[in-house]
């Protein structure tokens, strides 16, 4: 993914080679320099690998919680047509129970 957008990989930079004039740079500073640029490319290679691995990883889970978050919706719209289908509500639930309260223990 991101590898299409970066030009150059390490090989690349320690493979590269440089024209040296009278008055060219030092070739073991060059060669240091590049040895730490080379270093920080494969880290970057390596935080950027995780970083995809990860975001594969949140993105099965997402989905998995989507499913689980559909199946929910489902069972609850089925108890929830069951409920209404039985015709009884809570009031009719509490009259009941005061009933056989009154029943069970003689109040009145």
């Amino acid at each position: 993914m991101y590898q299409d957008r970066i030009l150059l990989t390490g090989k690349d930079i320690l493979e590269k080679e440089f024209k040296i004039d009278t008055r060219g740079y030092r070739p073991q500073e060059v060669d240091k320099f590049l040895d730490i640029v080379i270093r920080d490319y494969e880290e970057f290679y390596a935080i950027i690998k995780d970083i995809e691995n990860e975001k594969k990883d949140l993105i099965e889970d997402n989905i998995k919680l989507k499913q689980e978050i559909r199946n929910l919706r489902t069972k609850l719209s089925v108890l929830q047509e069951e409920g209404s289908s039985s015709g009884v509500s809570n009031s009719d639930l509490l009259r009941r129970l005061s009933n056989l309260e009154k029943i069970i223990y003689g109040k009145e």
